[in-house]
């Protein structure tokens, strides 16, 4: 096996999730350089069953062990391919995503000021199509890089191919058919702030700036996260738990005659609308609840936290207890942002 190909065996996985819940891997593989994914198709382990593509671990939740392997990308190469005024990034799957966003606002590209202090890595972004602040990832991906081990082959998949939609792509309808191994990204030199979402306006302005940079955006987009998430270091989570839900025109307008405070943005097209996951869960009363080690942020209503010792299986009770009563009081179904491995939602 390849000097680029670590296996390690009955590995935990406690601290290659941000919940921080206990799990374990019966393989795990690191592979520093993607190149060698075909060799690493050749064992059994891996050949047999699709393994599980583990990035930081943050849009998961262990509510037990994986059954198949588990794989990690390690590799952190970022280069760029060309810059004509709009330069092509392309960065290795392992690379952290917060920490690659403001390297390119450090170059002085912009497009990803908004999705600062996201965590996990570059490999886990198209696949979520990761957004925050009124922008998605794939407004500036130019392609993604990807491995399909059913053939050996490796692909370059446009935007188009990527099927990207509301934390949505190819890569989610078909979870074992693609690895994706890196991305690149078009990011232009003259910016085009958007400054009218959750507060980044108000925040710039409170910081005492005018005429703002994206540095400035992402700066203002850091302060709010810090505000209203809690961090993954000191308090287990993964972000937001729930999607917000997209339902038709006319069930988002029965809603707001009947609750006028409630928010509503469009949804993927004119006949849809998109609600808000956490207004619903904060007037079911969730908000700050607790059972034992499992809970719901004080600060955020997306966010279920892991207090200490909670199991995975414990913090998918507590979610299914949350949707459960959102549909009984609104009729709307809310669901995961997380992928749930172990059991089915």
């Amino acid at each position: 096996m390849s000097e680029a190909v670590r296996i390690l065996r009955d590995a935990p996985l406690d601290h290659r999730n941000t919940f921080g819940v206990a799990a374990r891997a019966h393989s795990l593989a690191e592979l520093g350089d993607a190149s060698a994914l075909p060799e690493l198709f050749t064992r059994t382990e891996f050949r047999e069953r699709p393994p599980l593509v583990l990035g930081g671990g943050s849009n998961l939740l262990f509510a037990g062990n994986p059954e198949a392997a588990v794989l990690a990308l390690t590799g952190e190469d970022v280069r760029v391919l060309h810059d004509d005024g709009v330069a092509i990034v392309r960065a290795d799957a392992g690379v952290q995503w917060h920490g690659f966003v403001m390297h390119t606002l450090e170059m002085g590209l912009a497009g990803l000021e908004n999705l600062a202090l996201i965590p996990g890595t570059v490999g886990a972004a198209p696949i979520q199509n990761i957004g925050a602040y009124g922008v998605e990832v794939r407004d500036f991906i130019h392609t993604v890089e990807a491995f399909e081990p059913g053939t050996g082959q490796f692909h370059l998949l446009d935007a188009d191919a990527c099927a990207f939609a509301y934390r949505d792509s190819v890569f989610k309808h078909e979870p074992d058919r693609y690895i994706v191994t890196a991305v690149e990204f078009a990011l232009p030199r003259t910016p085009s702030l958007k400054l009218d979402y959750a507060g980044i306006g108000d925040e710039i302005v409170a910081m005492g700036i005018t005429a703002p940079t994206p540095r400035d955006v992402a700066d203002a987009v850091i302060a709010i996260r810090r505000r209203k998430l809690p961090d993954p270091a000191v308090l287990g989570n993964a972000g937001s738990f729930f999607k917000n839900p997209i339902v038709a025109l006319a069930q988002a307008e029965a809603l707001q005659a009947q609750y006028p405070a409630m928010p509503v943005f469009r949804g993927n097209d004119a006949a849809t609308r998109k609600l808000s996951a956490a207004w619903f869960i904060d007037a079911c009363g969730w908000k700050g609840h607790r059972d034992g080690d499992a809970g719901v942020a004080a600060t955020h209503a997306l966010v279920l936290v892991n207090h200490g010792h909670a199991s995975g299986q414990q913090l998918l009770d507590l979610a299914r207890r949350i949707a459960d009563s959102v549909r009984a009081r609104f009729d709307v179904a809310i669901e995961p942002e997380p992928r749930v491995i172990g059991a089915a939602w």
